[in-house]
């Protein structure tokens, strides 16, 4: 079965959806430092935050948030933990689809699991191997009441920015930094 879809744009030949999550899969491992603005209806300033970013392939993630203030975010398999503080949560996905399917967009990408994202995603690509944007659109009717569309960029197996719109109209733009891996 083919990744690419019939409303994936017309891309560089050779350059496709397909192509990308092989470039994605090879990355079995990740350090990155990010900054994060999220723009809130209610505030009327975006909101920065900023940290570092792990991945191990194929299913952790961390985001290690250390300004404005410490926060770590692990997901481990299908568990995530969240500890702000002395405060410590941990939630399982099975419990939470919707935020399993959000989470899994991010999660989805960085493995090169086109698959698992066609799941709940409908995917367009634009651009070539040295600039791309993957475009992810609910397909789910839960899922579009949350979020309305996910905008990654890249270069070649890198991801460069996360945008994601929420379906309120509230927004975030992650801009990643890679890091040397050891």
């Amino acid at each position: 079965m083919s990744l690419t879809s019939p409303q994936a744009a017309e891309v560089e030949a050779g350059w496709n959806i397909e192509q990308l999550m092989q470039t994605l899969a090879k990355n079995r491992n990740g350090h990155a430092r990010f900054i994060e603005k999220k723009s809130i209806a209610m505030l009327d300033q975006p909101v920065e935050s900023s940290g570092e970013l792990f991945y191990t392939a194929p299913d952790h993630l961390e985001k290690r948030t250390l300004k404005p203030k410490l926060e770590t975010m692990i997901l481990d398999g299908g568990t995530l933990t969240l500890e702000r503080g002395k405060q410590k949560h941990r939630l399982q996905l099975q419990d939470y689809p919707e935020v399993a399917a959000f989470i899994d967009s991010i999660r989805g990408t960085l493995a090169g699991d086109g698959k698992a994202l066609q799941q709940t995603y409908q995917l367009s690509l634009l651009g070539e191997a040295q600039d791309w944007t993957l475009l992810l659109m609910p397909i789910d009717d839960k899922m579009k009441k949350i979020v309305q569309s996910i905008r990654i960029n890249g270069t070649n197996g890198d991801l460069r920015t996360i945008q994601i719109i929420q379906a309120d109209g509230d927004s975030s733009v992650m801009t990643i930094e890679k890091l040397a891996t050891q």
